[in-house]
């Protein structure tokens, strides 16, 4: 308690120096017209800090909101050269095209907003339909064991290949009703849910993101080069390997540990006193609900979803299915499907009279409110990314790429890979970081080359890990609402995971550009991996708790 107190206390020192520092600057700031001209700071090592500062506070004082606000307006002020005028107008309007209004106000952030309370709305109606505690019932008759569960869990995150939002909020909402009955802390349900959204999905060919590499990727066959960097996908593939292995060992470290063995032996989800979801699974029963009322309406939303997005591309228009999804709106395509879930979820329960007209239409303002802080979270980590963009962070982390491009080829896609890592931690979006260094990587090695291979998996694996170690990721934050946990509990709580599992990742970087042969590089990843884990095994000997 002490600690913490400490911390919070250390926290709010930081920013009345900040702000302190900030009024004080702006005397040698100069008017409105001299921060109009351009930011000082721009594709400088400053352009990191706003972010850094956010996450770094958020650490500190495990407060996620104020840490973001706290960035942004370190953000701000950087950007308008310590203008406080111009400062608040930047934070606040769409001036700039990375304001809190302008990234409100931006298509694709409306339509996944949108689609976020449409989720929450059916979450909620399935929940007072009584679809989730008959599913619930069922499963924990069918689903004896608490490996069982866990695996369960990941079986459905695989599934769940086409997009890592929906991927991140439908598996937590159909499988936290069973791990909460094996005792699985809420810690690990959301690292299982963020270890099966990104890193499935950017392995999966037909998947938004492979249509996100796609677009981004100029000169050669996008599709065919994302397909061809999948075996060298190390940081997904290992991923997945080593959430395995640690089920089924029965094996945890790090912050991770603590929960786990809370969860079983004192029964608590929750572990620390930040839980601002403790309530939510409460929801009253009025419907009389059975299993087919929660599995029908997840298969129509993912048929809906998946039609949605081809639709967007293309598809009823002529284009191929593979075609359509490389060419595909995701954001749209996600609200056109869950927004046709939704009304068939209304024909399914409404005749059949599981739920009253006037139960259906009370579960609209319960699934908004249940989705507010995803919301909140996602607003600020949106401003905070345009405020960083705005900065130039984007062409200061190019340029280092740049000037490391005369290296030796063999150290190559290692560069690449801790480039992009450093760049999705502090920026908080893989796409983003993809999007900028792809069109760096592909032009500078020759079209065809197992090297270019290797570096593009390189910079793929290395947003994705990047994105899970951010505090202030899109998919971090989706994770930690799909399981209802706090988020700086999560993120505590991966870090150690994703950080070994790059640290192997790199390791195997480096043989790669070697071997150049994935057959033979990725069984020795593999197995480097899981020797790993049995090393961490045999270092945690004893302070696991027996398998059940």
């Amino acid at each position: 308690m002490r600690t913490k107190t400490r911390n919070a206390w250390l926290g709010t020192i930081f920013v009345c120096v900040l702000v302190a520092a900030a009024m004080s600057m702006t005397v040698f700031a100069g008017d409105a017209e001299t921060a109009a001209e351009g930011s000082k700071m721009y594709a400088t090592a400053w352009s990191l800090v706003p972010p850094l500062v956010a996450i770094i506070l958020a650490l500190l004082t495990k407060e996620v909101y104020s840490s973001l606000f706290v960035g942004i307006v370190v953000g701000g002020l950087f950007y308008a050269n310590f203008n406080i005028k111009e400062a608040y107008l930047t934070i606040f309007t769409s001036a700039t095209d990375g304001g809190m209004l302008a990234k409100l106000s931006d298509e694709w952030n409306v339509g996944i907003l949108i689609f976020l309370v449409i989720l929450g709305i059916i979450v909620a109606l399935m929940n007072k339909a009584g679809g989730s505690a008959a599913y619930g019932k069922w499963a924990t008759n069918a689903i004896k064991t608490r490996r069982g569960a866990l695996l369960s869990t990941f079986a459905l995150g695989v599934l769940i290949f086409v997009d890592d939002y929906f991927n991140c909020l439908t598996v937590g909402s159909v499988m936290r009703p069973v791990t909460d009955t094996h005792k699985v802390s809420r810690a690990k349900l959301a690292y299982i849910i963020d270890a099966t959204a990104a890193p499935v999905c950017i392995i999966a060919p037909i998947s938004s993101w492979a249509a996100a590499v796609a677009g981004v990727v100029e000169g050669v066959n996008g599709l065919d080069l994302f397909i061809r960097a999948i075996p060298y996908n190390f940081y997904a593939l290992l991923t997945i390997i080593t959430m395995l292995a640690l089920t089924m060992t029965n094996t945890d470290f790090g912050p991770m540990l603590k929960h786990e063995r809370n969860a079983q032996l004192n029964n608590d989800l929750y572990t620390t006193d930040a839980r601002p979801y403790a309530g939510v699974s409460e929801a009253v029963v009025t419907g009389n609900g059975k299993v087919i009322d929660l599995v029908l309406p997840v298969i129509v939303l993912i048929v809906s979803c998946v039609i949605g997005m081809i639709y967007t591309g293309g598809f009823f228009e002529g284009e191929s299915f593979i075609d359509a999804f490389a060419n595909c709106d995701a954001s749209v395509g996600l609200l056109l499907g869950s927004a046709a879930a939704l009304m068939i979820t209304f024909l399914l329960y409404i005749p059949r009279r599981v739920l009253s007209f006037q139960d259906f239409m009370s579960c609209f303002p319960e699934g908004f409110k249940a989705m507010v802080p995803a919301i909140l979270i996602l607003t600020f980590a949106w401003t905070l990314s345009g405020v960083t963009g705005l900065l130039g962070a984007d062409e200061f982390v190019a340029g280092l790429l740049d000037s490391s491009k005369g290296m030796l080829e063999i150290f190559l896609p290692v560069i690449v890979f801790c480039i992009a890592i450093f760049l999705a931690f502090a920026t908080g979006t893989s796409w983003g970081t993809f999007g900028i260094l792809l069109p760096i990587v592909v032009p500078i090695l020759d079209p065809g080359s197992e090297i270019l291979t290797i570096t593009v998996a390189a910079t793929l694996a290395g947003a994705v890990c990047g994105d899970h170690c951010s505090p202030i990721s899109d998919t971090t934050i989706m994770a930690s609402t799909g399981a209802q946990c706090d988020h700086i509990n999560h993120v505590s709580t991966q870090l150690p995971y994703a950080l070994t599992v790059a640290a192997v990742s790199a390791v195997n970087y480096i043989l790669a550009a070697l071997i150049q042969n994935w057959v033979i590089n990725l069984p020795i990843a593999i197995v480097s991996m899981i020797a790993t884990v049995f090393i961490i095994r045999k270092i945690y000997a004893g302070k696991e708790l027996p398998a059940k």
